[in-house]
């Protein structure tokens, strides 16, 4: 009994941390192409922009814990607009990492998965994302917000459980490549919607008014990191 344990305890830590093969190179190709799909048109982006939320909103979450804040609750919202709440000191390092860390989560967390699925760990990768959608989860607090993260986790768990090798790579490589294209687009909507009176109370405003640094340098910062992720993640998938 204890060998039968032991050999499925042995297989399962196989399947998850060890390594699966590159896809064919149209599937990759195939795979950013779907995500520009996704990314370029308005009528689809407001749809496809819930999963952006989602890493958005993570990325406060994450980071108010990791520095230490009390992470109150994320709201997730219909018209993909978000909100993280946290206690703790209003100024100093881990209020402004706290607010940087939306619009660069998505990008950031694109590179990461281009960097573990250029090393092959593929089905590490969608068990990873697996737990952080369930971790997410405890600290939503409306219903559309479950509901996203709930169907978004599912696939995941769907896929990593019970498709095969090459579904597993389509849809592991999709999902990196639209983090890295889609997280690209918030910031330039962003600016756009300052420009014309609205979110005057954006991360990039928040940022300025706790470091006494304008609001365009960190846009800046928001759009470097994501262009700079966009073509490092984009080389790793590509093999380059």
């Amino acid at each position: 009994m204890n060998t039968l344990a032991d050999a499925s305890l042995t297989d399962l830590w196989d399947r998850v941390f060890g390594t699966q093969p590159d896809p064919d190179t149209w599937v990759v190709i195939a795979t950013a192409v779907a995500a520009l799909a996704v990314t370029v048109p308005h009528v689809v982006w407001r749809l496809s922009r819930n999963a952006i939320t989602i890493a958005h909103e993570g990325g406060h979450g994450l980071i108010a814990l990791v520095t230490g804040r009390r992470l109150d609750g994320i709201r997730l919202h219909s018209d993909t607009s978000g909100l993280t709440v946290s206690r703790g000191k209003p100024t100093g390092i881990g209020m402004i990492l706290t607010a940087a860390a939306g619009y660069t989560a998505p990008p950031l967390l694109g590179l990461g998965g281009a960097a573990l699925l250029a090393a092959g760990h593929i089905t590490a990768l969608l068990w990873l994302a697996t737990l952080l959608l369930v971790a997410m989860l405890v600290m939503i607090r409306n219903a559309y917000g479950v509901l996203t993260v709930v169907v978004a986790g599912g696939s995941f768990l769907l896929v990593s459980w019970l498709a095969g090798p090459q579904v597993q790579a389509a849809f592991a490589y999709a999902v990196v490549w639209f983090l890295l294209l889609g997280g690209v687009r918030p910031a330039f909507e962003l600016q756009r919607k300052r420009r014309r009176g609205g979110a005057g109370d954006s991360d990039a405003d928040q940022l300025s008014r706790l470091t006494h640094v304008p609001a365009a340098m960190w846009f800046f910062l928001f759009h470097a990191v994501s262009l700079c992720s966009l073509i490092g993640g984009g080389r790793w998938l590509l093999g380059l």
